[in-house]
């Protein structure tokens, strides 16, 4: 082999080397500006309060700010929307929730795909739902509730936040498996729900953490089971609705985050792993849970499967109740 061609080679593999650690020198120099994460709801809300404190410690952890930019309107559209069109350099991402798995079956007129306009970067935390009834009702665990509602049908109804949300979807998973009609009552918001609930003009509610545990600890409201596929660390001692009378039920909201399509992958596992740094520090799981959800840290890939598989679960339950709501 000559010279000349033995030069040739080895300045080539040197350009491929160097190409090939492009992205890693990218990921090693990030951010190198302030990075926005969008939050489609207003402030003050718990996905806005856990994606704060969630990306709190990273503007620590970072030589660049990460700052949080709340786009509400539509339901979590309009900051999903702005997301999906903005440059997918690493520098926006979406603070996604369940209602994002939902809209796509509610929705006909979204002008993007959840799944095919942005990539999962990593599950941040989840909002427990508890299934709680007013002291009125002679029940004390699922299986007596489901055998109440078959014994006595049309006399219950079940009040959510509004419908189409992870309440309301809550309440219709379990109508369907356990074969009962709990009549909904759509409200606007937790709190005119719950107000409801104690003054006994609903029987029922599945209501978050937040609405649900002060009225339980004071006896207003009496608690049958969470959603979760484990027992919550709000109220450790309720059972699961799987564990006391309905296997396989699992409801509860949740937040993730999502970039554009496009982002580099060195960007997203870098964020994936230093949001994962975040979430298991016990000093900041336990700001979360105090604001009323439990981290769930985790892998781009176990996201996306979450993903797909709440936007299929949760469409098979608004076909099969016939939900709508207005465009």
């Amino acid at each position: 082999m000559s010279s000349i061609t033995r030069r040739h080679l080895i300045a080539a593999g040197a350009a491929l080397l160097a190409s090939a650690a492009l992205p890693v020198h990218a990921a090693a120099a990030y951010p190198d500006r302030p990075v926005s994460f969008v939050v489609p709801f207003p402030p003050g809300g718990p996905v806005d309060t856990t994606a704060r404190f969630a990306t709190q410690p990273l503007a620590q952890m970072w030589p660049q700010p990460a700052i949080i930019d709340n786009k509400a309107g539509a339901g979590g559209i309009v900051g999903a929307q702005a997301v999906a069109k903005a440059k997918a350099d690493g520098y926006t991402f979406l603070f996604a929730a369940i209602h994002h798995s939902v809209l796509p079956s509610l929705r006909s007129d979204l002008t993007y795909d959840v799944q095919k306009d942005f990539v999962p970067v990593g599950m941040a935390a989840t909002f427990p739902i508890f299934l709680v009834v007013h002291p009125s009702l002679p029940v004390n665990s699922v299986q007596e509730l489901i055998a109440y509602a078959k014994a006595n049908p049309g006399k219950l109804s079940f009040s959510s936040s509004g419908t189409g949300g992870g309440t309301h979807l809550a309440g219709e998973l379990f109508n369907a498996m356990a074969g009962v009609s709990i009549q909904h009552v759509p409200y606007r918001g937790s709190a005119p729900a719950m107000a409801d609930l104690v003054g006994g003009q609903v029987q029922v509610m599945f209501a978050d953490g937040p609405s649900a545990v002060p009225h339980v600890q004071s006896g207003r409201v009496r608690a049958l089971g969470v959603g979760y596929p484990q027992r919550s660390q709000m109220m450790p001692d309720v059972p699961t609705i799987a564990e006391s009378g309905l296997p396989g039920y699992e409801a509860y909201s949740w937040t993730a985050v999502l970039a554009p399509t496009g982002t580099p992958q060195a960007i997203v596992d870098k964020v994936n792993a230093d949001l994962n740094t975040v979430l298991r520090d016990p000093a900041n799981a336990k700001r979360i849970l105090d604001a009323g959800a439990e981290v769930k840290p985790g892998t781009p890939a176990e996201l996306g499967t979450f993903l797909g598989d709440e936007i299929r679960k949760w469409g098979e339950v608004i076909r099969n109740a016939n939900i709508k709501i207005e465009n």
